[in-house]
């Protein structure tokens, strides 16, 4: 199987799926709560599966999991374990992985395909917060408080063998550099880190993006950034 960089030798663009709790509200889940689609995870697990399938169908050359809102603190408000919070987390990318057997299963399917990857989903502290604050940022936290709240997600995704991280929605400096710091922990992990940006030239806590780019563009663990949940009009020039 080949890496992220790997493939990014051999073609100039891969695909991404598309929205996972926009696509799964239109088969009917109820997202109107703090889990979000870590909601669906619990509830309906086999909804995502296919979900996943279906992405993989349509030509993605990348699943991100169901992971984004999912976290220990949240799952265990919830009256889950410590350890069945743990393994929910792990179900995220094995549900991922075993859409991605189905879908390569089928001769038919592999014509002018790579084989697929599996990215496990890292949202931010203010995903799990569900009050808006991972578009601003301003959380009150150290480096060392984000990456003590990341670590145990973090082990959690890695323990089921994803391809890498998908670091997602950052909206601060102080959260990108402590899942760097986190990344040393994990020296075999891979990861891309995107951040959320409030125009185009900041991240959504004001910092230039161009900075924070810097910041995590030479670290040997990251292999992309970029922008994501972010207005289209801004993209252009962002990356630039």
């Amino acid at each position: 199987m080949m890496s992220l960089r790997e493939i990014l030798q051999l073609q100039k663009a891969i695909i991404l799926d598309g929205a996972l709790a926009t696509e799964l509200e239109a088969r009917g889940a109820r997202l109107d709560d703090s889990l979000w689609s870590a909601k669906i995870l619990l509830e309906q697990p086999e909804m995502i599966r296919r979900l996943h399938l279906d992405y993989f169908l349509a030509g993605a050359d990348v699943a991100i999991t169901a992971s984004y809102q999912a976290s220990m603190e949240g799952y265990q408000g919830r009256g889950l374990s410590h350890r069945q919070a743990r393994a929910l987390i792990r179900r995220s990318v094995e549900l991922a992985k075993e859409a991605r057997e189905l879908f390569w299963a089928d001769p038919g399917n592999r014509a002018g395909r790579i084989y697929p990857l599996v990215a496990a989903s890292v949202g931010p502290y203010g995903a799990y917060l569900a009050d808006g604050s991972e578009y601003r940022g301003q959380y009150g936290l150290s480096v060392q408080e984000l990456a003590g709240w990341h670590r145990p997600r973090m082990e959690a995704l890695l323990e089921a063998g994803p391809d890498l991280l998908a670091c997602e929605t950052i909206p601060c400096p102080e959260e990108a550099e402590a899942l760097l710091l986190l990344l040393e922990e994990f020296p075999e992990a891979r990861a891309w880190v995107s951040f959320s940006c409030q125009d185009g030239r900041r991240i959504s806590q004001g910092e230039r993006f161009k900075e924070v780019v810097k910041m995590v563009e030479g670290d040997p663990q990251v292999l992309a950034e970029g922008v994501n949940c972010t207005p289209p009009r801004y993209i252009h020039s962002l990356i630039k």
